[in-house]
């Protein structure tokens, strides 16, 4: 849609908001009128490692800039805590099992619509760079695609300058494996914050302070990113994004529907239409990113949409979107199905699996911290706070309130004084069940690595 031309500046209505821009160069153009987006996407980021979020020592001074010159979102929230079904749910506006991507990857389907296409068919230019974990169908919906690392600056200059333009930067850290020796100044033990699900024993915090240096580059990345908007004068214009695709890797984080799993830092930055330095306390959903990005660009929405635009948010932070978030698991290296409904106060999960244990990913079996915890766990040295990865059967059920507990230690599905909630939050669960067509599946795929040393079971054979 194209605003009319005003001197001496431009102003266009897009989606009901009206947007200024005192130097217009090219003011007759769409390029000049239509906000322009730029999609961060982290890879296994946790919520609060960030100083955006209050954590005291990682070094993160462009994130933090993101959120002090725009909205920090303090309940955003994730479909899924797995990579490949979390993006194709982000980019598609539904829920993994309605994205026929819903295990780890698995390729969306050429058939799903994403709101990329619909940009593209509403003059928008898309390119995307970094990884890629959507399979080959979803690259030709971009005009173009860079799968190479470190190109994003170059694809933000490659960008035709006479068209308004989407980006989906997707980065590869935080994602395991850790190097040492990547930043100047490397985080130490001692700027570890270790939370009480995890022991603190030497072997997690030099885990977590190498997780912390890619996090630090990761944030390099989005500060050269944010210079060269500015260089092309594109700055007033383009609205910033930064979220994860799901929490860190680490055991009882990263696939789990625990908030150290599915809750995401979410950062919007747009100068003139976002207040600095504002905060939201609205649920929201990365589904909702696409309906969202559509409305602002002055686009209609899909019916294939399941999330909601919370493009209000931005002018009214204390408006409300949702009462409830949802959030799945599916198989993820590891045999598993959780489903798990959220307000902003109580977390309710239904495990149909009981009778495995919470095995973190992969290449978070095959990590320090999980084989020191092996080892204590074996000298009986664990809180039972800390076993949740080892314990079988698993809970059904499990409630959690969240103000009193928000690390999700006691499940008080149990206690008769959460009884009524528990009714609620098991009746709002089933609805949404019913109504998106979830069903635990007829058959349970095996194991693709072994539980306990993260090696690749040789029977397996990984489906296509």
């Amino acid at each position: 849609m194209s605003g009319r031309r005003l001197l001496p500046v431009c102003i266009a209505v897009v989606a009901g908001f009206v947007f200024e821009h005192p130097e217009c160069a090219n003011a007759g153009s769409d390029a000049a009128v239509r906000p322009n987006f730029i999609l961060f996407i982290a890879d296994d980021m946790a919520w609060d490692d960030n100083g955006a979020y209050g954590h005291p020592h990682i070094q993160t001074p462009n994130i933090d800039r993101l959120a002090r010159e725009g909205m920090r979102f303090d309940n955003a929230f994730l479909t899924c805590s797995s990579c490949s079904p979390s993006r194709s749910s982000l980019i598609t506006g539904r829920y993994p099992h309605n994205t026929g991507a819903r295990q780890l990857h698995q390729p969306l389907p050429a058939g799903q619509v994403t709101f990329i296409e619909q940009l593209k068919a509403g003059g928008y230019y898309t390119a995307a760079a970094g990884k890629w974990h959507l399979g080959e169908a979803t690259q030709g919906k971009f005009d173009v695609i860079e799968t190479r690392l470190n190109h994003w600056v170059a694809t933000l200059e490659a960008r035709p300058p006479d068209k308004p333009f989407f980006m989906w930067f997707a980065f590869s850290d935080p994602h395991r494996s850790y190097q040492k020796g990547i930043l100047p100044k490397p985080h130490k033990k001692q700027d570890v914050t270790v939370p009480p699900y995890l022991p603190d024993v030497p072997e997690t915090r030099e885990d977590l302070a190498l997780y912390y240096d890619e996090i630090t580059r990761l944030d390099g990345v989005v500060g050269r990113v944010l210079e060269k908007l500015q260089d092309q004068n594109a700055w007033q214009n383009t609205a910033v994004i930064f979220l994860s695709d799901n929490g860190r890797p680490f055991p009882r984080c990263k696939t789990t529907v625990y908030d150290s799993g599915i809750k995401t830092p979410f950062v919007v930055k747009w100068p003139g239409r976002v207040r600095p330095g504002s905060t939201c306390d609205s649920l929201v959903s990365s589904i909702d990113i696409a309906p969202t990005i559509l409305e602002l660009a002055g686009l209609g929405q899909s019916e294939t949409f399941q999330g909601r635009s919370f493009a209000g948010l931005l002018d009214n932070p204390n408006g409300e979107v949702h009462e409830f978030i949802f959030a799945e698991h599916n198989w993820h290296d590891f045999d598993d199905h959780q489903r798990a409904v959220r307000s902003k106060r109580f977390k309710y999960i239904l495990n149909e699996f009981t009778d495995i244990p919470q095995t973190p990913p992969a290449d978070a079996v095959r990590s320090i911290t999980f084989q020191a915890m092996l080892r204590l766990q074996s000298a009986g040295m664990l809180s039972p706070l800390q076993r949740t990865c080892f314990t079988v059967p698993r809970p059904k059920e499990e409630l959690y309130d969240l103000l009193a507990d928000p690390h999700e230690l006691n499940n008080v599905a149990a206690d008769s004084q959460y009884s009524d909630t528990l009714r609620q939050m098991r009746r709002v669960l089933h609805e949404w069940k019913r109504e998106t067509g979830d069903r635990v599946p007829a058959t349970r795929r095996p194991d693709e690595f072994h539980r306990e040393t993260g090696e690749r079971l040789a029977r397996f054979r990984r489906p296509k």
